[in-house]
Protein backbone atom coordinates (compact mmCIF):
# COMPACT_ATOMS: atom_id res chain seq x y z
CA UNK A 1 0.00 0.00 0.00
CA UNK A 2 1.50 3.36 -0.99
CA UNK A 3 2.81 5.60 1.77
CA UNK A 4 0.91 8.79 1.05
CA UNK A 5 1.56 12.16 2.68
CA UNK A 6 -1.19 13.59 4.86
CA UNK A 7 -3.05 10.30 4.88
CA UNK A 8 -6.71 10.96 5.77
CA UNK A 9 -8.73 9.09 8.28
CA UNK A 10 -11.02 6.46 6.80
CA UNK A 11 -14.49 5.68 8.11
CA UNK A 12 -17.10 3.15 7.00
CA UNK A 13 -20.85 2.69 7.21
CA UNK A 14 -21.28 1.03 10.61
CA UNK A 15 -24.56 -0.73 9.82
CA UNK A 16 -22.72 -2.87 7.28
CA UNK A 17 -20.92 -4.54 10.17
CA UNK A 18 -24.16 -6.10 11.45
CA UNK A 19 -23.78 -8.84 8.86
CA UNK A 20 -22.89 -12.14 10.48
CA UNK A 21 -23.42 -10.97 14.06
CA UNK A 22 -25.93 -12.96 16.08
CA UNK A 23 -28.94 -11.51 17.86
CA UNK A 24 -29.61 -7.79 17.72
CA UNK A 25 -26.21 -6.08 17.33
CA UNK A 26 -25.69 -2.78 19.13
CA UNK A 27 -23.56 0.15 18.05
CA UNK A 28 -20.85 -1.16 20.38
CA UNK A 29 -20.82 -4.50 18.52
CA UNK A 30 -20.52 -2.79 15.15
CA UNK A 31 -17.79 -0.41 16.33
CA UNK A 32 -15.79 -3.28 17.80
CA UNK A 33 -15.96 -5.20 14.54
CA UNK A 34 -15.08 -2.17 12.40
CA UNK A 35 -12.15 -1.47 14.69
CA UNK A 36 -10.53 -4.76 13.66
CA UNK A 37 -9.97 -3.42 10.11
CA UNK A 38 -6.50 -1.92 9.85
CA UNK A 39 -6.65 1.62 8.55
CA UNK A 40 -10.30 2.13 9.47
CA UNK A 41 -9.80 4.69 12.19
CA UNK A 42 -12.89 6.93 12.27
CA UNK A 43 -16.63 6.44 12.57
CA UNK A 44 -19.88 8.23 11.83
CA UNK A 45 -22.78 7.37 14.12
CA UNK A 46 -26.45 7.59 13.16
CA UNK A 47 -28.77 9.52 15.43
CA UNK A 48 -30.96 8.35 17.07
CA UNK A 49 -30.42 4.73 15.91
CA UNK A 50 -26.97 4.10 17.32
CA UNK A 51 -27.82 5.75 20.63
CA UNK A 52 -30.61 3.34 21.50
CA UNK A 53 -28.44 1.27 23.85
CA UNK A 54 -25.64 3.67 24.78
CA UNK A 55 -25.24 7.23 26.05
CA UNK A 56 -23.01 9.68 24.19
CA UNK A 57 -20.40 9.32 26.92
CA UNK A 58 -20.46 5.53 26.66
CA UNK A 59 -20.12 5.67 22.89
CA UNK A 60 -17.11 7.96 23.22
CA UNK A 61 -15.46 5.36 25.46
CA UNK A 62 -16.39 2.55 23.08
CA UNK A 63 -14.86 4.38 20.13
CA UNK A 64 -11.68 5.12 22.04
CA UNK A 65 -11.41 1.51 23.15
CA UNK A 66 -11.59 0.38 19.53
CA UNK A 67 -8.96 2.88 18.43
CA UNK A 68 -11.44 4.93 16.42
CA UNK A 69 -12.11 8.67 16.33
CA UNK A 70 -15.55 10.22 15.97
CA UNK A 71 -16.00 11.88 12.60
CA UNK A 72 -19.53 13.08 13.26
CA UNK A 73 -23.20 12.13 13.46
CA UNK A 74 -25.75 11.64 10.70
CA UNK A 75 -29.45 12.20 11.28
CA UNK A 76 -31.79 9.33 10.38
CA UNK A 77 -35.43 10.41 10.29
CA UNK A 78 -36.69 7.53 8.17
CA UNK A 79 -36.58 5.07 11.09
CA UNK A 80 -39.55 6.91 12.65
CA UNK A 81 -42.79 6.15 10.75
CA UNK A 82 -44.07 9.53 11.90
CA UNK A 83 -41.71 11.17 9.41
CA UNK A 84 -42.75 9.02 6.45
CA UNK A 85 -44.58 11.95 4.84
CA UNK A 86 -41.66 14.24 5.52
CA UNK A 87 -39.61 15.61 8.38
CA UNK A 88 -38.77 19.23 7.58
CA UNK A 89 -41.43 19.26 4.81
CA UNK A 90 -44.21 17.51 6.71
CA UNK A 91 -47.58 19.28 6.28
CA UNK A 92 -48.16 19.03 10.04
CA UNK A 93 -46.34 21.80 11.90
CA UNK A 94 -46.07 19.62 15.01
CA UNK A 95 -44.25 16.92 13.06
CA UNK A 96 -41.90 19.46 11.51
CA UNK A 97 -41.10 20.80 14.97
CA UNK A 98 -40.53 17.26 16.22
CA UNK A 99 -37.98 16.76 13.42
CA UNK A 100 -36.20 19.97 14.41
CA UNK A 101 -36.26 18.98 18.09
CA UNK A 102 -34.79 15.52 17.49
CA UNK A 103 -32.08 17.09 15.35
CA UNK A 104 -31.24 19.48 18.17
CA UNK A 105 -30.99 16.52 20.55
CA UNK A 106 -28.63 14.93 18.07
CA UNK A 107 -26.53 18.08 18.07
CA UNK A 108 -26.43 18.01 21.87
CA UNK A 109 -25.28 14.38 21.80
CA UNK A 110 -22.61 15.29 19.26
CA UNK A 111 -21.39 18.17 21.41
CA UNK A 112 -21.25 15.85 24.44
CA UNK A 113 -18.93 13.60 22.45
CA UNK A 114 -16.70 16.49 21.41
CA UNK A 115 -17.72 16.25 17.74
CA UNK A 116 -18.36 19.09 15.32
CA UNK A 117 -20.00 17.66 12.18
CA UNK A 118 -23.67 16.78 11.70
CA UNK A 119 -24.82 15.42 8.33
CA UNK A 120 -28.41 15.90 7.18
CA UNK A 121 -29.69 13.47 4.57
CA UNK A 122 -33.31 14.46 4.01
CA UNK A 123 -34.45 11.58 1.83
CA UNK A 124 -37.94 11.56 3.31
CA UNK A 125 -38.45 15.22 2.35
CA UNK A 126 -39.96 15.33 -1.12
CA UNK A 127 -42.95 14.11 -3.11
CA UNK A 128 -44.13 10.99 -4.90
CA UNK A 129 -46.87 12.46 -7.11
CA UNK A 130 -47.78 15.56 -9.06
CA UNK A 131 -50.05 17.89 -7.08
CA UNK A 132 -48.92 16.28 -3.82
CA UNK A 133 -46.75 19.06 -2.49
CA UNK A 134 -46.92 22.82 -2.08
CA UNK A 135 -43.39 23.42 -3.39
CA UNK A 136 -43.08 26.98 -2.12
CA UNK A 137 -44.20 26.01 1.38
CA UNK A 138 -42.02 22.89 1.46
CA UNK A 139 -39.00 24.92 0.42
CA UNK A 140 -39.64 27.66 2.98
CA UNK A 141 -40.25 25.12 5.74
CA UNK A 142 -36.98 23.35 4.91
CA UNK A 143 -34.92 26.53 4.84
CA UNK A 144 -36.43 27.60 8.17
CA UNK A 145 -35.67 24.19 9.68
CA UNK A 146 -32.07 24.23 8.46
CA UNK A 147 -31.61 27.69 9.94
CA UNK A 148 -33.06 26.57 13.27
CA UNK A 149 -30.75 23.57 13.35
CA UNK A 150 -27.67 25.56 12.34
CA UNK A 151 -28.43 28.21 14.98
CA UNK A 152 -28.77 25.65 17.77
CA UNK A 153 -25.00 25.31 18.10
CA UNK A 154 -22.90 27.51 15.83
CA UNK A 155 -19.74 25.57 16.79
CA UNK A 156 -21.05 22.51 14.94
CA UNK A 157 -20.94 22.30 11.14
CA UNK A 158 -24.12 21.18 9.39
CA UNK A 159 -23.59 19.31 6.12
CA UNK A 160 -26.40 18.67 3.64
CA UNK A 161 -26.04 15.38 1.77
CA UNK A 162 -28.15 15.52 -1.38
CA UNK A 163 -29.62 12.57 -3.25
CA UNK A 164 -32.04 12.46 -6.22
CA UNK A 165 -34.59 10.17 -4.56
CA UNK A 166 -35.21 7.33 -2.09
CA UNK A 167 -37.20 6.81 -0.05
CA UNK A 168 -39.33 9.52 -1.71
CA UNK A 169 -39.71 9.30 -5.48
CA UNK A 170 -38.40 12.86 -5.83
CA UNK A 171 -36.30 14.57 -3.20
CA UNK A 172 -36.68 18.27 -2.50
CA UNK A 173 -32.87 18.63 -2.76
CA UNK A 174 -31.89 16.20 -5.52
CA UNK A 175 -28.77 17.78 -6.99
CA UNK A 176 -25.85 20.11 -6.43
CA UNK A 177 -27.52 23.24 -7.85
CA UNK A 178 -30.61 22.97 -5.68
CA UNK A 179 -28.52 22.17 -2.60
CA UNK A 180 -26.22 25.14 -3.10
CA UNK A 181 -29.26 27.37 -3.57
CA UNK A 182 -30.60 26.14 -0.22
CA UNK A 183 -27.25 26.77 1.47
CA UNK A 184 -27.20 30.27 0.04
CA UNK A 185 -30.75 31.05 1.17
CA UNK A 186 -30.23 29.60 4.64
CA UNK A 187 -27.14 31.83 4.93
CA UNK A 188 -25.40 30.30 7.94
CA UNK A 189 -21.62 30.23 8.33
CA UNK A 190 -21.67 26.69 9.78
CA UNK A 191 -23.56 25.23 6.81
CA UNK A 192 -22.02 23.22 3.98
CA UNK A 193 -22.35 20.14 1.79
CA UNK A 194 -21.37 16.46 1.90
CA UNK A 195 -20.60 14.90 -1.49
CA UNK A 196 -21.60 11.25 -2.00
CA UNK A 197 -19.99 9.74 -5.11
CA UNK A 198 -22.89 7.41 -6.01
CA UNK A 199 -25.50 10.10 -5.36
CA UNK A 200 -23.62 12.43 -7.69
CA UNK A 201 -23.48 9.80 -10.42
CA UNK A 202 -27.19 9.23 -10.53
CA UNK A 203 -27.88 12.93 -10.30
CA UNK A 204 -26.14 12.96 -13.74
CA UNK A 205 -23.22 14.96 -12.37
CA UNK A 206 -19.44 14.62 -12.51
CA UNK A 207 -17.99 14.16 -9.00
CA UNK A 208 -14.98 16.43 -9.52
CA UNK A 209 -17.17 19.16 -11.00
CA UNK A 210 -19.66 18.98 -8.14
CA UNK A 211 -16.81 19.14 -5.60
CA UNK A 212 -15.44 22.26 -7.28
CA UNK A 213 -18.87 23.90 -7.25
CA UNK A 214 -19.20 23.15 -3.54
CA UNK A 215 -15.79 24.67 -2.89
CA UNK A 216 -16.68 27.74 -4.94
CA UNK A 217 -20.07 28.47 -3.38
CA UNK A 218 -20.02 26.76 0.03
CA UNK A 219 -17.87 24.42 2.13
CA UNK A 220 -17.10 20.78 1.40
CA UNK A 221 -17.67 19.22 4.82
CA UNK A 222 -17.67 15.53 3.93
CA UNK A 223 -16.82 13.05 1.18
CA UNK A 224 -18.61 9.70 0.89
CA UNK A 225 -16.75 7.28 -1.38
CA UNK A 226 -18.44 4.39 -3.18
CA UNK A 227 -19.39 3.56 -6.76
CA UNK A 228 -22.32 2.52 -8.89
CA UNK A 229 -23.88 2.41 -12.33
CA UNK A 230 -25.61 5.78 -12.08
CA UNK A 231 -29.16 4.44 -11.88
CA UNK A 232 -29.58 4.23 -8.10
CA UNK A 233 -27.58 4.33 -4.89
CA UNK A 234 -25.67 1.09 -5.54
CA UNK A 235 -23.06 1.61 -2.79
CA UNK A 236 -20.45 -0.50 -4.58
CA UNK A 237 -16.77 -0.64 -3.62
CA UNK A 238 -14.56 2.37 -4.34
CA UNK A 239 -13.28 2.55 -7.91
CA UNK A 240 -15.00 -0.69 -8.95
CA UNK A 241 -16.93 0.95 -11.81
CA UNK A 242 -15.57 4.49 -12.24
CA UNK A 243 -11.85 4.43 -11.36
CA UNK A 244 -10.96 7.33 -13.68
CA UNK A 245 -13.68 9.59 -12.23
CA UNK A 246 -12.55 8.59 -8.74
CA UNK A 247 -8.99 9.65 -9.58
CA UNK A 248 -10.31 12.91 -11.03
CA UNK A 249 -12.20 13.54 -7.79
CA UNK A 250 -9.06 12.90 -5.73
CA UNK A 251 -7.11 15.31 -7.94
CA UNK A 252 -9.79 17.96 -7.40
CA UNK A 253 -9.87 17.33 -3.65
CA UNK A 254 -6.10 17.84 -3.56
CA UNK A 255 -6.45 21.12 -5.45
CA UNK A 256 -9.12 22.22 -2.98
CA UNK A 257 -6.99 21.26 0.02
CA UNK A 258 -9.62 18.89 1.41
CA UNK A 259 -8.16 17.07 4.41
CA UNK A 260 -11.27 15.62 6.04
CA UNK A 261 -12.32 12.03 6.64
CA UNK A 262 -13.07 9.79 3.64
CA UNK A 263 -16.19 7.79 4.48
CA UNK A 264 -16.96 4.53 2.71
CA UNK A 265 -20.73 4.58 2.21
CA UNK A 266 -20.89 1.11 0.70
CA UNK A 267 -23.29 -1.82 1.08
CA UNK A 268 -21.48 -5.15 1.49
CA UNK A 269 -24.51 -6.47 3.33
CA UNK A 270 -26.67 -6.15 0.21
CA UNK A 271 -24.59 -8.71 -1.65
CA UNK A 272 -23.54 -10.86 1.29
CA UNK A 273 -19.90 -9.72 1.26
CA UNK A 274 -17.81 -9.94 4.39
CA UNK A 275 -17.89 -6.34 5.68
CA UNK A 276 -14.35 -6.43 7.04
CA UNK A 277 -12.94 -7.76 3.76
CA UNK A 278 -14.98 -5.18 1.85
CA UNK A 279 -13.70 -2.36 4.07
CA UNK A 280 -10.12 -3.51 3.50
CA UNK A 281 -10.77 -3.54 -0.27
CA UNK A 282 -12.14 0.01 -0.07
CA UNK A 283 -9.05 1.20 1.78
CA UNK A 284 -6.76 -0.56 -0.71
CA UNK A 285 -8.51 1.03 -3.69
CA UNK A 286 -8.68 4.46 -2.10
CA UNK A 287 -4.96 4.36 -1.32
CA UNK A 288 -4.04 3.18 -4.81
CA UNK A 289 -6.21 5.73 -6.59
CA UNK A 290 -5.05 8.51 -4.27
CA UNK A 291 -1.45 7.55 -5.13
CA UNK A 292 -2.33 7.93 -8.81
CA UNK A 293 -3.88 11.34 -8.13
CA UNK A 294 -0.77 12.38 -6.20
CA UNK A 295 1.43 11.35 -9.12
CA UNK A 296 -0.63 13.58 -11.41
CA UNK A 297 -0.29 16.62 -9.18
CA UNK A 298 1.49 19.37 -11.08
CA UNK A 299 1.82 17.17 -14.19
CA UNK A 300 2.60 19.80 -16.81
CA UNK A 301 1.63 17.72 -19.85
CA UNK A 302 -1.70 16.82 -18.26
CA UNK A 303 -2.38 20.42 -17.31
CA UNK A 304 -1.58 21.51 -20.86
CA UNK A 305 -3.87 18.84 -22.32
CA UNK A 306 -6.70 19.93 -20.03
CA UNK A 307 -6.10 23.59 -20.90
CA UNK A 308 -6.69 22.84 -24.59
CA UNK A 309 -9.41 20.26 -23.78
CA UNK A 310 -7.45 17.51 -25.50
CA UNK A 311 -9.17 14.40 -24.13
CA UNK A 312 -7.04 11.94 -26.12
CA UNK A 313 -3.82 13.30 -24.65
CA UNK A 314 -5.16 13.50 -21.11
CA UNK A 315 -6.59 9.96 -21.28
CA UNK A 316 -3.22 8.59 -22.36
CA UNK A 317 -1.50 10.30 -19.43
CA UNK A 318 -4.09 9.15 -16.88
CA UNK A 319 -4.11 5.61 -18.33
CA UNK A 320 -0.33 5.42 -17.92
CA UNK A 321 -0.68 6.55 -14.30
CA UNK A 322 -3.38 3.99 -13.51
CA UNK A 323 -2.48 0.98 -15.64
CA UNK A 324 1.18 1.52 -16.60
CA UNK A 325 2.64 2.64 -19.89
CA UNK A 326 2.06 -0.63 -21.69
CA UNK A 327 5.34 -0.23 -23.58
Amino acid sequence: MPDLPNRPRYAARLNAFKTGLEGKPTAADMIARAGTVEGLDAADLNYPDHFADHSPEALSEILAGSGMALNGLAMRYYTDPGFRLGAFTNPDERVRQAAIDITKRGLDALAAMGGNLMTLWMGQDGVDYSFQGDYARMWDDTINAIQAVADHNRDIDIAIEYKPNEPRAYALMPDIGTTLLAVREADRSNLGVTLDFAHVLYADEIPAHSARLIGRHSKLLGVHLNDGYGKRDDGLMVGSVHPVQTVELFVELDRMGYDGVLYFDTFPDHGGLDPCAEARANIMMAERLRAVATSLHGHQELEAAIARQDATASLAIVADAIYGSGK
